[in-house]
Parts: structure tokens; sequence; C-alpha cells
């Protein structure tokens, strides 16, 4: 037996959890590139290790394909922020590193803007649908909740600085970032897309984030 029928499709046989993973990797991608309406069954099961018969038996149909790409690309968001283990380190600090974490994530993972920027012109439609959706993202906020929670204990933050308005802000400045860097570039030219400009982009979004956390006496304390 050949490497390419024993590790190839006829090797994903008994691996389920594998075929899963590879079709939602292509898929997203494929959506990325090509929207909802654009992408195609036949191109993503080309593309894959699996066939386009194991694409419906674990998936459905196109749409709900989309959807559990959608899930997989926030999940993958989400575990990443869990990751950081934030309730470690200090009020300030929880705040600094969820905020370059989000910045680096969606600068190398720019599929994962362009689904949501799909999904938007979706009107969410498909995102609402999903419970699970729903509850990765309340994490997000129950994160920031917790950090500012102890920030006002601290006397460090504000007492009406608000989670979800942070947690708004990081995520504007991030995904700017990397949605509008081509129209952004053709205007104004790409020195904030060199590695000297991304550092500084990161850097002042994190003071300003930080710096709207903060009571204006601790500015200092940084």
């Amino acid at each position: 037996m050949d490497n390419k029928t024993a590790n190839g499709r006829g090797g994903w046989k008994q691996d389920p959890a594998g075929v899963r993973k590879n079709i939602l990797a292509v898929a997203m991608a494929e959506f990325a590139a090509n929207g909802l309406a654009g992408a195609r069954i036949d191109e993503i099961a080309a593309k894959t290790d699996t066939s386009k018969r194991m694409i419906y038996y674990y998936f459905g149909d196109k749409e709900r394909l989309y959807g559990k790409v959608l899930e997989e690309a926030y999940r993958e968001v989400r575990a990443g922020e869990e990751d950081l283990e934030l309730d470690h380190l200090s009020p300030v600090a929880a705040l600094t590193r969820l905020a370059e974490f989000t910045f680096d994530h969606h600068s190398r993972h720019p599929d994962f803007i362009r689904m949501v920027m799909i999904e938007n012109i979706h009107n969410g439609q498909y995102l609402a649908r999903s419970e699970q959706i729903r509850l990765l993202n309340a994490g997000a906020v129950q994160n920031l909740e917790a950090i500012c929670r102890r920030g006002r204990e601290l006397g460090l933050f504000r007492d009406d600085v608000a989670p979800l308005e942070l947690h708004w802000h990081i995520s504007a400045m991030s995904f700017f970032n990397v949605s509008n860097r081509a129209t952004f570039s053709h205007i104004f030219g790409d020195t904030l897309f060199g590695a000297d400009g991304q550092r500084s982009l990161k850097q002042h979004m994190v003071e300003m984030v930080v710096g709207l956390a903060l009571k204006p006496d601790n500015h200092g304390r940084r």
C-alpha cells in the first residue's frame, strides 16, 4: 500500500474527528475567499482529504457547513483568550494582554475577519441561529467583567468602566486593522502595515483601551 492510500482518503475512515477538522479548515478558506453564495461543495471536497459524500454526511448541506465554520472561527479565538490565564495577572496587565492577543490573533487570521464580514453581509442571520456562538462570545465579555471588577476593587479602574464597551473598542481597532487593510493601503500607503507600523498600532491601541479603563489619577501607574 503506498503512502497516498495509507494516509490519504482511505486513511480517514477511522478518524471522524480528523475528517471534520479537515473539512472545516478547507471550508473556512473557501467561504472566506468566495462567500456563502460563491463557495462550492465540489470545490471544498476536491481540496479535502475526504469526499463530497462525507461532507454531506457530517454537515448536511452548504448552509449548515457554513454555520459550523462560523462557530469554529469564534471557538478558536475564544479558546485563545482562555489560554491567556488572565486571572493570575494584575488588572492592567490582564487588560493589556487581552488587547494585545486580540490584535495579534486578528492579524494572523484574516479568514476569521472575512468570515465575520461575510456574516455581516447576511445581517448575522446564521450567527443568530447558533446558541454555541452566543455562549462562546458571552465568555469574552465575562473575562472583561472579571478584569474590571478587580480593577475597581483595587481602586485602579473607573467605577463606570463598561466591559462591553471595552470589548467593542478592542474588537473594532483589531478588526479594522485587517478588514480595511487593502483599501487603506491603496489610499494612504502601507506604512502602518509593515512590522514597525503594526507594533506602533498595537501599542497605541492598548494605551487607548487601558487609558479608557483607568481612573484619571492612575494613568501614571501603568
